[in-house]
């Protein structure tokens, strides 16, 4: 029999001084994506399954929380918020001449195997810019992501940069598609030096191109890995893509934000729907990354509308654990006061309560006709009480958040 008082595994509840500090940097954020001239969108929590499915570039079905509508519809909890974002704008927005800028605070559901340890409902907030292709649209997005995760007080941070073409620019010259491709990739991202030798001294490509996919999983680093990979034959494509990061390099520092981003130029995209720059945000003791973004200039087409697209998400729930292992969490601020009162003066009470809310006071209206529980306040918590005001400053009382306590004669 379930325990009610348990909840599933990879999920949480969140409560007290933790919400105040969730709210806070989620108003940070929002705050920073409408200096930039975005507009809040909200999207449903559960749409067709369709709308994300592989074919869509998104995850494994089976990582999808899945239902039926009456009359038979497969449903699917969000498990990401780019295709539904997508939806909309094809949707809205496909008379729009201009660059469409929207943003958005939603959950997403994954579910993740319970063996790994990962929450399964998180917040995500981020950004889409739709209808530009430039460099400048690139440049942009990641301002925004660097100055959302600042805005919260993070202080020990890296965007880890990756452009997709590099990538492709290698394997389509090699001729690697289709089973191969995917176990290189799968060698890319467990780092495996030795199977990429094996895998590059196995493929039939030319001679550079053997060298180039044996040293892939070294590519990253600072602005070094440029000069050392531009000393290798890289085929065209690739060649164009690290000209474009080394010009968002050049734009980054050039407003002083280059030390908070690295390029990795091994690292697989998350998604199949990357087409140009992607990137992730990694903190101190997550063990998760904090942010997600890239660019993903052809599935805006997919629901009807052909405009390029970039966009990132932050992860407030991992933000936020790596703010707390860093000990850069806000302290408690205990600015609700307890207003006591007894049956018979309930109706001054709250008056005067009203009064004191208007000049911006919280309260919490607490009846106390025999003074038990004040009491019990002055047993457990060390107060301090002026007889003049008949004001009771609690200083430990982190369980309610409470900073004054007033007691009406």
């Amino acid at each position: 029999m379930i325990n009610l008082l348990h909840i599933p595994e990879g999920v949480r509840d969140i409560y007290g001084q933790e919400c105040i500090n969730k709210a806070k940097f989620e108003n940070e954020i929002k705050k920073c994506m409408h200096s930039y001239g975005y507009g809040d969108v909200v999207t449903p929590s559960f749409e067709y399954f369709d709308i994300f499915n592989k074919e869509r570039g998104t995850m494994s079905s089976r990582d999808m929380y899945k239902f039926f509508d009456k009359d038979g519809n497969t449903l699917v909890l969000r498990p990401d918020i780019t295709p539904p974002m997508a939806r909309v704008t094809a949707k809205y927005f496909k008379d729009s001449f201009m660059p469409v800028r929207l943003c958005y605070r939603a959950k997403q559901y994954i579910n993740h195997s319970s063996l790994q340890g990962k929450l399964k409902e998180t917040t995500q907030l981020g950004a889409e810019l739709y209808n530009d292709a430039s460099v400048y649209a690139d440049f942009e997005i990641l301002l925004i992501a660097i100055k959302s995760i600042l805005s919260c007080g993070v202080q020990k941070f890296q965007l880890e940069i990756g452009i997709t073409d590099f990538y492709y620019g290698i394997t389509e010259k090699a001729g690697i598609d289709g089973e191969e491709e995917e176990k290189l990739r799968e060698l890319l991202e467990q780092k495996n030096f030795f199977g990429l030798e094996n895998f590059a001294r196995a493929c039939n490509a030319t001679e550079d191109i053997k060298v180039l996919i044996s040293g892939l999983a070294e590519l990253y680093g600072g602005t070094e890995i440029f000069e050392k990979v531009k000393k290798l034959s890289l085929p065209e494509k690739s060649l164009h893509a690290l000209e474009r990061l080394e010009s968002l390099n050049t734009m980054l520092a050039g407003l002083g934000y280059d030390k908070y981003v690295s390029f990795d130029l091994s690292m697989p995209s998350k998604f199949s729907y990357y087409t140009g720059i992607f990137f992730r945000g990694i903190t101190y003791g997550t063990g998760e990354p904090i942010a997600y973004g890239g660019r993903y200039d052809k599935l805006v087409k997919q629901f009807g509308l052909d405009v390029p697209a970039i966009g990132f998400s932050i992860t407030l729930d991992y933000l936020m654990m790596g703010l707390e292992r860093e000990g850069l969490m806000p302290d408690a601020k205990r600015d609700v006061c307890l207003l006591f009162y007894g049956e018979e003066d309930g109706l001054e009470a709250f008056k005067k309560a009203e009064e004191l809310r208007a000049g911006g006071q919280k309260f919490r209206m607490v009846m106390d006709n025999d003074g038990s529980i004040s009491e019990k306040l002055r047993e457990y918590h060390d107060m301090i009480i002026n007889d003049e005001t008949k004001k009771v400053i609690v200083h430990e009382l982190e369980t309610f958040d409470i900073g004054d306590v007033m007691v009406l004669n």
